[in-house]
């Protein structure tokens, strides 16, 4: 089954709700922001079955940084934060706007960490590549929150139920990166699909860790066994999942989507929580 029937398949079974959805997206290659490919198509049709949201918040794995900030200007840049792929992609603009308001709401909702007012960063290449397919328009504000590398996942978690409250606001929060992700054995015969043997395991262990509830083995990743070091050598593209886990309340089911390993050491999979 295409990455694309099984997001129409799990379309069908979303609930009415006043509660937005959270999503973890595997956003891949910088490609993905200009190519109709299965994983471009399945965001499109997900912005056409979730309710359209107030405000984009987006944590993603290109932003690490020391403390935690959240974008706060008017009309974020667009970063063209990757090397070696065709000018068509530096010349992409995504000019959403920005939601200065939104943004000093945040740091009142998160108690565990101070969070600071950012105007230089804008959109990287987790988060327009991913939300130029979902709104095209360009007319719903968008945010991002940053990842503090000094942090652990479990403070990570908590971070996220600190922001679950943005979910009752019509904002819509997106992690952004990619559950395994190990760019050092990537291979280019496997590019188009394909995973090696670990990576499929890791990332069904995830998934079923996921499907059960399970969450404290996925934020004591490094416990998982070599394996996990395989699937996460390095934590930021990780670290969005455990923020949209961190948001799931305990009635809400999750559903996955995009589930596919390409260049044998990176998978595609995607979480839509609600």
């Amino acid at each position: 089954m295409s990455a694309l029937s099984q997001f129409r398949n799990f379309t069908q079974r979303l609930p009415e709700t006043d509660l937005m959805p959270t999503l973890f997206i595997g956003h891949g290659s910088p490609m993905n922001g200009i190519e109709n490919n299965e994983f471009s198509e399945s965001w499109i049709d997900l912005a056409k079955h979730i309710p359209v949201p107030k405000a984009v918040l987006v944590v993603s794995a290109h932003w690490y940084t020391h403390g935690t900030f959240v974008t706060a200007m008017d009309f974020p840049s667009t970063i063209h934060d990757f090397g070696g792929f065709p000018q068509a992609l530096f010349d992409v603009q995504y000019p959403a706007p920005g939601d200065p308001k939104l943004a000093t709401e945040i740091p009142g909702l998160i108690h565990s960490t101070p969070v600071g007012l950012d105007h230089d960063w804008g959109l990287d290449h987790g988060t327009w590549t991913v939300v130029r397919h979902m709104y095209p328009n360009a007319d719903i504000p968008v945010l991002q929150l940053s990842i503090d590398y000094t942090k652990s996942p479990a403070q990570h978690y908590e971070i996220a139920k600190e922001i679950y409250a943005l979910r009752k606001k019509g904002v819509l929060v997106i992690g952004s990166g990619n559950m395994v992700h190990n760019l050092r054995m990537l291979s280019w015969e496997m590019i188009n699909g394909g995973g090696y043997d670990w990576a499929i395991e890791m990332n069904d262990k995830f998934k079923n860790l996921i499907a059960n509830g399970d969450f404290q083995p996925l934020i004591n990743y490094r416990n998982l066994g070599s394996d996990a070091m395989l699937a996460i050598p390095t934590p930021e593209h990780y670290l969005p999942l455990i923020y949209t886990l961190g948001m799931k309340n305990d009635k809400e089911e999750v559903s996955f989507f995009n589930d596919k390993a390409v260049g044998g050491s990176l998978t595609m999979t995607s979480v839509l929580v609600g």
